[in-house]
């Protein structure tokens, strides 16, 4: 048997979440001896690599600030035009439908990835920061030890020769195959039950030229529609187009697996009958394009939850190891950015000797309280997606929840400040309720809406407040300004909900039926749409 050769970490996977890990953990203690195990070789495939391509506000502060990929991003990936929703379902022209979106980039940036690439770039640059990064490293088996014992991993590389690995810590971010979230059988089902396929075609879908309506062409500045992330919506489901730097379109279903079975859809073929009822205008589009397309893939019941990411015993996990929500609104990479953090200040402790029982706890709890909040926005609402009354107004107001409290919390480095945390328990849970008292309104909402989708644009720019929120997410507050601005948001959302539930109950007054105790007098909050009124 080999020797067994110690390290300080080894980190199970070499995607998107090991390799961004092993260089925060890098960055911040250079000292440290790590070890990354990807199965894939590198280099890998671009255009056709992994889904997950589209980032939110997290995702790219982590990857440009706190890793320092900037450069990187802006010149090897596409600066994104925003979320963008048109209420598409069987209908031929997008000029003739209610379009959500914005008519010009909001301030702070967010971008399309292309997984080939970044992941590409990544492996080299953590081999650049010294990190032993091993691909076509297949992992056999592995031990965990207890208390301080170290754990053990066996693996073989691209030729075949078996290697053995101790550790103090070993970090899983092995995606879905899960090793220690599956070897200690802590999946947890989370009631979200949707399915996902998606494909890449080797062209453009420029989406701008699909509609030869002038004054819908002259609504976005420039006209690049193209580089949003568009959202296809109709009942139960939404249809993804993001685009890729090589030249490449991602293209993708996410239903709800009742209403839209995995069967209707889990081929190309199948896939393309499914969009030719429901988005023909996209099933046009792609039809032209038969012969370049790159890949097919599905995931049935994609949403899962995870009964511990961190352990006293020197074990954490990240990523799609640990619990995944859903790809609306791509959260993935930011919850990556978001355990990741947590593992470091884990590590940071353990170097300084502290106990780690209960920052383990305490982080855990943290990361799911966030994790929780967000289902909230996805669990049981698929049936209103294809509502261009309600979504609308949901989006917005699920803008307004990130931007307001999870974004402030990351932005401002404060994940793991417990004491300031703390000190807004109160704020933060009121927060919480309102979010999962909106949820539970859109949907009662949705029960009494009459669906109306008129040929519009309703442009987010227009609305001063929630541009301003963008804006201001790269300010640098003390704790005093960051209280203060946290106090504010929630105020805000007081306001945003009770100006949402007053507008949706002038037209269908059964709605204030449960939700009155969200209004309040108008002389003690703002109108936040009469700007656009």
């Amino acid at each position: 048997m080999a020797t067994s050769v110690r390290h300080d970490i080894v980190i199970l996977g070499g995607g998107l979440a090991g390799l961004t890990l092993a260089m925060q953990l890098r960055a911040q203690h250079p000292e440290l001896d790590i070890v990354v195990l990807e199965r894939r070789e590198h280099p890998l495939p671009v255009a056709a690599h992994k889904v997950g391509e589209s980032t939110v506000e997290i995702a790219a502060h982590y990857f440009a600030h706190t890793l320092g990929l900037r450069e990187h991003l802006e010149k090897d990936h596409i600066r994104k035009f925003g979320f963008r929703f048109f209420f598409s379902e069987g209908r031929n022209d997008l000029g003739d439908v209610t379009e959500l979106g914005v008519s010009q980039v909001l301030p702070t940036p967010s971008y399309q990835l292309d997984r080939g690439i970044l992941e590409n770039f990544l492996g080299e640059e953590a081999l650049r920061r010294g990190i032993d990064f091993r691909d076509g490293a297949n992992v056999k088996a592995f031990d965990i030890g207890h208390g301080d014992d170290e754990h053990t991993v066996r693996y073989t590389d691209a030729q075949g020769a078996t290697h053995h690995l101790s550790c103090r810590w070993l970090l899983d971010a092995s995606g879905r195959t899960a090793f220690i979230r599956r070897k200690l059988d802590l999946t947890r089902d989370n009631g979200h039950h949707a399915n996902a396929v998606w494909f890449r075609i080797n062209d453009r879908l420029e989406i701008d030229g699909w509609c030869d309506d002038t004054v819908w062409k002259s609504r976005c500045t420039p006209p690049e529609r193209w580089r949003s992330t568009n959202h296809l919506c109709g009942p139960g489901y939404w249809l993804w187009l993001i685009p890729l730097s090589s030249g490449a379109h991602s293209v993708g279903i996410v239903a709800d697996a009742q209403m839209h079975p995995i069967e209707t859809m889990r081929d190309f073929d199948k896939a393309m009958e499914w969009m030719k009822i429901h988005q023909p205008v996209v099933y046009r589009e792609i039809d032209k394009r038969r012969d370049k397309l790159l890949d097919f893939a599905f995931f049935r019941h994609f949403s899962y939850g995870c009964s511990r990411m961190y352990s006293a015993d020197r074990w954490a996990l990240t990523g799609e190891a640990g619990a995944f929500l859903d790809p609306f609104y791509s959260p993935g990479s930011d919850f990556i950015a978001i355990s990741n953090t947590y593992i470091c200040m884990l590590v940071d402790l353990d170097l300084r000797g502290e106990p780690l029982a209960p920052y383990a706890r305490i982080y855990e709890r943290l990361f799911m309280s966030f994790y929780e909040n967000t289902l909230q926005m996805y669990r049981h609402q698929y049936p209103l997606f294809g509502d261009a009354e309600v979504l609308p107004i949901k989006v917005i107001w699920d803008y307004a929840y990130y931007w307001g409290v999870l974004c402030q919390l990351v932005f401002q480095k404060r994940l793991g400040d417990t004491a300031l945390i703390a000190s807004l328990a109160p704020e933060l849970e009121v927060a919480k309720v309102l979010n999962e008292d909106m949820q539970a309104f859109f949907r009662r909402w949705h029960g009494v809406s009459r669906g109306r989708n008129p040929k519009a644009m309703l442009d987010q720019r227009e609305l001063a407040w929630f541009s301003e929120m963008n804006r201001t997410l790269h300010d640098v507050l003390d704790d005093g300004a960051l209280m203060a601005r946290l106090r504010d948001n929630v105020e805000l959302l007081r306001s945003l909900a009770a100006t949402i539930v007053e507008r949706a109950a002038a037209h269908e007054p059964t709605l204030l039926d449960g939700a009155s105790h969200l209004v309040t007098p108008a002389a003690e909050r703002t109108d936040l749409f009469a700007e656009v009124a």
